[in-house]
């Protein structure tokens, strides 16, 4: 499955990252040490239509429920001896879900009907011991993603306000990005949040994705997926340059000390920030019908 050069690489470097990719067969568990990939495997067999992480549970929106792993900080960084942390999947009786996003430590999913629904952290660490509260709003569409408190729908953004939903503007959402600057993909666009929403690139758009740990009000990190094409956001410049183009779809984006990637068919993709070149380390994991990655926050 791996080189033994690329074991020892990986096994040679402490605080290796857990990244988490969610395909039709599971969810696939990777570790990564700057941008070599380590070990990997399937960690939950089950349809993962979407994946989302906090600092302390990775979610997964399935054909029967949404389900959490709680995480421990060996499971955010990986154990030094490199066995895999203990830790299974459990239900939250939130139902059948096509999308699951987090807004702080809350989750928020949507089912295929389109309702959506906050499962608030409280004081309470077991997620099986909380209730949904499913929010308010005058029809929404089908929902596509979830990013903190913005919704993507087909038929436009709708944020989270005050235990309802409201309408933001847009149509034809395939993704949205709240850190720092919220960012929409669109079927005619990618688009910032400004005074209303802006375009920032033209040209439909299926992904896009900012650094989580980005300041409010401004991007450090970000980069977006049109078709082949990635861009990159650079914060310098204050532009969206292309980065690199891709024969395989790029479905989800992630960061770490490194930027992450992955494909619809399941390449797993790695490159170093500072690397301008669109040069990216790629390691097949095994599985297809991808549809996204999370990485836990690092504390």
């Amino acid at each position: 499955m791996d080189s033994i050069e690329e074991k020892r690489v990986y096994g040679g470097r402490e605080g290796a990252l857990e990244v988490y990719v969610a395909s039709s067969m599971g969810v696939v568990r990777v570790r990564v040490a700057g941008d070599t990939v380590g070990e990997f495997g399937l960690c939950d067999r089950c349809n993962a239509r979407d994946i989302a992480a906090t600092d302390d549970a990775v979610a997964v929106a399935t054909d029967e429920d949404v389900q959490v792993l709680g995480l421990d900080g060996e499971a955010r960084t990986g154990s030094e001896n490199g066995d895999d942390p203990d830790g299974t999947f459990v239900d939250t009786d939130f139902g059948p879900a096509v999308a699951v996003g987090t807004h702080g430590s809350d989750l928020i999913a949507a089912g295929p009907d389109g309702a959506v629904a906050r499962l608030s952290a409280g004081s309470d660490a077991d997620p099986t011991t909380r209730e949904w509260e499913f929010l308010e709003h005058n029809g929404v569409a089908t929902v596509r993603a979830i990013d903190g408190d913005l919704v993507g729908t087909d038929g436009g953004v709708y944020r989270v306000h005050e235990g309802r939903l409201d309408h933001a503007g847009l149509s034809d959402v395939r993704d949205v990005s709240a850190a720092g600057v919220p960012l929409a993909a669109t079927g005619d666009g990618l688009y910032k949040l400004g005074n209303g929403w802006m375009e920032a690139l033209e040209g439909s758009f299926e992904a896009v994705a900012a650094d989580p740990r980005t300041e409010p009000g401004r991007l450090a990190r970000a980069h977006a997926v049109s078709g082949e094409a990635v861009y990159a956001y650079g914060a310098d410049a204050e532009t969206w340059e292309e980065y690199d183009r891709s024969r395989e779809s790029i479905v989800g984006i992630g960061y770490g000390e490194t930027i992450h990637a992955v494909t619809e068919r399941g390449t797993f993709l790695s490159a170093t920030p500072d690397d301008s070149s669109g040069r990216w380390r790629s390691q097949t994991i095994g599985v297809g019908d991808v549809t996204g990655l999370a990485v836990p926050a690092d504390e």
